[in-house]
């Protein structure tokens, strides 16, 4: 056997992402706050990028960007801002007619963006860095009470539509602990049966810390004592006449709660046991600011308008005059080629934005036109969607889909949701229609069970019922979903109505 080297010419087909094609696909999956540290890093970074002016000002300051020389990023991916605005006008928002859910119904916007008299903001406010910021500080931080209650929520085995309505009950929650909040206003904004909202705050009532989400204090006091198993009917009229016990109206308590002078004592003592703001073990919540990428607002003749917000849109400009100034100077090759990488990236991040901002735009106006019986109905509307159906409307992959979803929000009539809650699971209809969102059937579900009155169903009466509206669902589903929804069965169900008799 010889050894000798020699040399091969072999081909071959391989996949291979250039340096370009990797930041595109990062800038998409960005959330605006992580997009906004990364451009001005990039800024600060490429000679060549400067931030661009603010959106009021750049119609009159178009013609003096484009005397310098300036390419400026724009929706349309044109040079200048002499079109932009027109541009804009056509390409930066969608309609579609409530409740058709059609091609037809959409139809180009007159509006470049969010006028001036649509009340939209973002949920709270961003948070500063100050130079003294403690670097060791900040590698671990105490869980807030917002994220300890979603945690919670995302644990309790409610349907999509009820654990919506629990996470707009969680951000109504203050920092004390307290969800002062009509329920009546929340069911109206996301289209729900008000006695449903009801039945979800009870369940979060249900969270640690004990008291929390309650209306006011006296509920607050309640539901601590009742987990103690002390809410007696004496104990709870001396919760609803709190304004005696601030005056220490020994006399008019104990004739009140029917007991003796001793006895109220007692119980201002355990009173003194109990927390009056729940949250009080929690670190007081940074407040982050979550701008919605897009809005959705709901025109005059009853179709749904869908913009990009231009202020989550960072304006980067190229300056060309400079970068022919310094091309004309005497250079070492080594400069040279620093200054081309610099013009290279600088037009590479522009068209990247450009993508980006018309990705996040065309599935969003496609998960409204799929869900807009959400948006005209109400939650128990929602339709059966996943990431394939979205990707070939739009004519993109399922994971292009997928990066869009992640960590961008849309602020609708309904409140602010983020994109990927829009998806859940297909149920099929008899006779071959249209299927049904397995969120839509679960909220069904309930409300079959919660107007069953005496004659309680069984999984199996379910499963006709559900026929007859024509959803195709296995009784093994119903259970499922049922047992999701926190309901105990029929058996169990029969033995509480009895002993409620």
């Amino acid at each position: 056997m010889s050894a000798y080297q020699r040399l091969d010419m072999r081909q071959g087909q391989s996949l291979v992402m250039t340096p370009q094609l990797q930041q595109a696909i990062k800038l998409l999956q960005l959330s605006n706050i992580e997009l906004a540290e990364f451009v001005a890093e990039e800024i600060e970074r490429n000679p060549l990028l400067e931030r661009g002016e603010s959106a009021d000002s750049s119609e009159f300051e178009g013609d003096v960007d484009k005397a310098k020389g300036r390419d400026e990023l724009s929706l349309d991916g044109s040079e200048g801002m002499g079109n932009a605005r027109d541009a804009v006008d056509a390409s930066d928002s969608d309609m579609y007619e409530a409740g058709t859910g059609s091609d037809e119904a959409r139809t180009a916007n007159s509006q470049s963006g969010p006028s001036a008299s649509t009340d939209w903001s973002s949920v709270s406010s961003g948070r500063g860095v100050s130079d003294d910021f403690d670097f060791e500080g900040s590698l671990s931080s105490e869980k807030s009470l917002h994220e300890h209650l979603h945690d919670q929520l995302a644990m309790a085995g409610l349907s999509q539509a009820d654990s919506l309505i629990g996470a707009r009950l969680i951000d109504e929650t203050d920092d004390a602990g307290f969800c002062k909040v009509d329920l009546n206003e929340v069911a109206s904004a996301l289209g729900a049966d008000p006695a449903n909202v009801a039945a979800v705050l009870d369940v979060c009532q249900g969270f640690d810390p004990t008291g929390v989400m309650a209306r006011d204090l006296t509920e607050c006091l309640a539901l601590q004592l009742k987990e103690r198993d002390r809410l007696d009917p004496a104990m709870q009229a001396f919760l609803d006449n709190l304004h005696l016990v601030a005056k220490h109206d020994i006399k008019a308590l104990s004739e009140i709660c029917g007991v003796d002078k001793d006895d109220v004592m007692d119980m201002l003592a355990e009173l003194r046991t109990l927390s009056p703001r729940p949250a009080s073990g929690f670190a007081t919540e940074a407040t982050i600011a979550v701008a919605p990428d897009v809005f959705v607002r709901e025109m005059p003749n009853g179709m749904f308008a869908v913009e990009l917000n231009s202020e989550t849109l960072p304006r980067v400009l190229m300056d060309k005059a400079y970068y022919a100034e310094v091309s004309a100077l005497p250079m070492r090759d080594q400069e040279k080629e620093f200054i081309s990488e610099c013009a290279a990236n600088a037009t590479w991040l522009i068209k990247s934005l450009d993508q980006r901002a018309r990705t996040i735009l065309k599935v969003a106006s496609e998960i409204v036109r799929q869900q807009d019986a959400f948006f005209a109905h109400g939650v128990a509307h929602l339709r059966p969607l996943n990431l394939k159906q979205v990707a070939d409307a739009i004519e993109m992959h399922e994971s292009t889909v997928s990066r869009v979803t992640s960590n961008k929000y849309m602020a609708t009539p309904r409140g602010l949701f983020e994109l990927k809650y829009f998806f859940s699971a297909a149920i099929p209809s008899t006779g071959g229609g249209e299927a049904h969102s397995a969120e839509a059937v679960r909220y069904r579900i309930k409300q079959l069970i919660d107007e069953e009155g005496d004659k309680v169903l069984s999984d199996d009466k379910i499963v006709e019922i559900l026929t007859e509206f024509g959803i195709e669902i296995a009784r093994r589903t119903v259970a499922k979903y049922r047992e999701s929804l926190g309901i105990p069965s029929s058996v169990q169900r029969r033995r509480l109505l009895k002993a409620s008799a």
